[in-house]
């Protein structure tokens, strides 16, 4: 092989490997020399906090001589996912099941530092489907938003505790949206959703509540959205994460104190993101199914670690020195 030749592909080795380590590198400065803090989260109820912090602006006011904020926008967990991995994401809102096969398919580099959101999903079935309880639903169609995301292991666990497996049902994936249309066509014969799109299916009439949200799984006492963070971001800006925690905490507070003012500007950044607002008496009844709370429920966390192994969706339950990381908690 001629110097040439090597000279060729230890170039073409060292592009690669700069590639490769701006992919998974942490926040950097821009031209101001702030650190550019990368934020992401869904444009619904569940992502409360979220919503809130970002409206106030809150973070941008406590970091304003040392930070930007970005927000991003994501439509489901597999999206999300994919920008954490690709070292676009810094801090985030995520339900429970990804942010369990986040850190998985990560080797613990994406921590759950907090807890969000409580319950906020429902079990519903057609008037006509002959439902009245969870073995009813043997031979049935049965819609979730995502196969492997949180409704749906809630669902699997659910069939388990009442004696029926998954192959007693026939489960099919829809988008939430796609799921109330498929019910009032007849196509589907019950659904586990989360708000606010339980209490649209439910308000459109030819549907019954069989579990509400405390009957679902664990009595509601199960996170629907969390704290995520990079172990890179972490570990180099600790006391930014510091700061986040305490802005969290601070909106969290606000929500539970201020329940109308909360909703207003809940719904105001859902029509900013996707262009619709929720009727008022939509998010205001959907909201009595969700509680606001930053306190981490390990147990339910690895309870969901479980049932994914069980199912096959992840490989291994990791232990929850890996998955959780609270130091920071104020």
């Amino acid at each position: 092989m001629t110097k040439k030749i090597i000279r060729r592909i230890s170039f073409l080795i060292l592009a690669v490997l700069s590639i490769f380590s701006l992919s998974f590198c942490g926040s950097k400065e821009d031209s101001s020399g702030k650190i550019n803090v990368r934020i992401a989260y869904f444009p619904n109820i569940i992502h409360t906090q979220a919503l809130v912090m970002k409206h106030q602006g809150t973070l941008e006011e406590k970091w304003k001589d040392r930070c930007d904020v970005t927000w991003t926008s994501f439509n489901a967990g597999p999206a999300e996912t994919e920008a954490i991995f690709a070292g676009e994401i810094d801090l985030g809102y995520m339900g429970p099941v990804p942010a369990v096969n986040a850190n998985v398919k990560s080797n613990g580099d994406v921590k759950i530092i907090s807890n969000a959101t409580n319950a906020g999903a429902i079990l519903l079935a057609r008037k006509d489907a002959g439902i009245s309880s969870v073995k009813d639903l043997a031979g049935k169609k049965i819609a979730v938003p995502q196969l492997g995301n949180t409704q749906h292991l809630c669902l699997l666990s659910l069939l388990t505790e009442h004696g029926l497996s998954a192959s007693d049902v026939t489960v099919t994936a829809s988008s939430n949206a796609d799921i109330v249309n498929l019910m009032d066509a007849g196509r589907i014969d019950a659904a586990v959703v989360p708000e606010p799109w339980g209490t649209t299916i439910e308000k459109n009439g030819n549907t019954k509540v069989i579990l509400d949200y405390d009957e679902l799984f664990l009595k509601g006492d199960y996170p629907s959205a969390l704290v995520i963070a990079s172990r890179d971001f972490l570990e180099k800006h600790p006391d930014l994460v510091r700061d986040f925690l305490e802005v969290h905490e601070e909106a969290t507070l606000f929500i539970n104190e201020n329940p109308e003012d909360m909703l207003a500007i809940v719904n105001a950044e859902i029509k900013d993101a996707t262009g619709k607002s929720l009727d008022t008496d939509i998010i205001q009844s959907a909201f009595t199914r969700i509680k606001a709370d930053s306190t981490l429920n390990t147990d339910a966390i690895m309870t969901f670690a479980d049932i994914s192994k069980e199912e096959g969706f992840i490989q291994n339950v990791p232990e929850e020195t890996d998955v959780f990381d609270t130091e920071r908690n104020p």
